[in-house]
């Protein structure tokens, strides 16, 4: 396993993270807490050391929850990034993104995470408007004074990217998350060269293309009710599904497509790491063959 910087921060991450928004039981797949614990475990056996979460992922913050009773004992030894404010899920809309109701999901995430702080406390989602928040801002670089959150980042649509990237120094943000793989290179256009003027982390969300640069599915693939692809019109999803295949094509005949998905986001030195959604052991294993791969 490779480890990278995380921007300014100095925190050394491993290039291969585990995102785990699976967890909340959205991709087609319900969690116990015995698997989760094989996950986490089998990630660290890996080298990998850090991961990411959200407060939103299930409700009454269940990915973190089943994150924190894994960690359990071994916080030290991980890099734990989480998400404030972006929650499809309650009747708080916007609200989720003031000030009051942040530092409640700040302190809810600390209780589900069994941890006293969070590595990478990072803006989910948000809308312009409540980017540019002085007062949020404020709130939240009292509780990196308090030692509550090491440092703070932004989740940013890439629609947000560039007016929100070029701002981040100006609210304290050292760390931008952002989508980027074989098949969506915008974050070239903008992110990459802020991150690189503002010596920002970069941590690149779906680097498997919603699993599709697997190479394991084919047009007219049908998901469960309970995946979040179901959501999407089949034809943008066999669009997706081709062009992943045309991708694939660049591939070295002897590398497995996982592995190569992940390690073609490293090859740009701004990205310092991927965070593939993992739902089992093998799945560990097959994205963590990343961290040793130069393309």
């Amino acid at each position: 396993m490779q480890y990278r910087r995380l921007g300014s921060t100095e925190l050394s991450v491993s290039v291969v993270g585990v995102g785990t928004w699976q967890f909340a039981g959205v991709w087609g797949k319900q969690f116990e807490q015995r698997e989760v614990d094989d996950i986490m475990a089998a990630a660290r056996a890996c080298g990998i050391n850090f991961l990411d979460t959200a407060e939103c992922y299930g409700a009454g913050h269940l990915s973190e929850r089943l994150i924190g009773n894994a960690l359990a004992g071994r916080r030290h030894e991980w890099i734990i990034a989480t998400k404030f404010g972006h929650n499809p899920n309650n009747d708080l809309k916007d609200e989720n993104y003031s000030p009051a109701q942040v530092l409640l999901q700040l302190e809810e995430s600390l209780r589900a995470l069994q941890t006293d702080y969070i590595d990478v406390y990072q803006l989910h989602s948000a809308a312009d408007e409540w980017f540019d928040n002085d007062a949020l801002w404020t709130m939240l670089g009292k509780q990196v004074d308090a030692g509550k959150v090491r440092h703070l980042g932004n989740s940013v649509p890439l629609a947000n990217a560039q007016y929100q990237v070029p701002r981040s120094r100006d609210f304290g943000i050292s760390v931008i998350q952002v989508p980027y793989n074989a098949l969506l290179t915008k974050a070239e256009e903008v992110v990459l060269p802020e991150a690189q003027r503002q010596d920002l982390g970069v941590i690149a969300r779906t680097p498997l293309a919603s699993g599709f640069l697997s190479g394991k599915y084919q047009p007219g693939q049908v998901f469960e009710s309970n995946d979040v692809r179901s959501w999407r019109p089949q034809k943008g999803l066999d669009r997706e599904i081709n062009a992943a295949h045309r991708a694939l094509q660049q591939r070295p005949a002897h590398m497995e497509a996982v592995a190569w998905a992940n390690a073609w986001c490293l090859q740009q030195p701004r990205v310092s790491a991927v965070i593939p959604g993992i739902k089992s052991v093998a799945q560990v294993h097959s994205n963590a063959l990343a961290g040793d791969i130069t393309l």
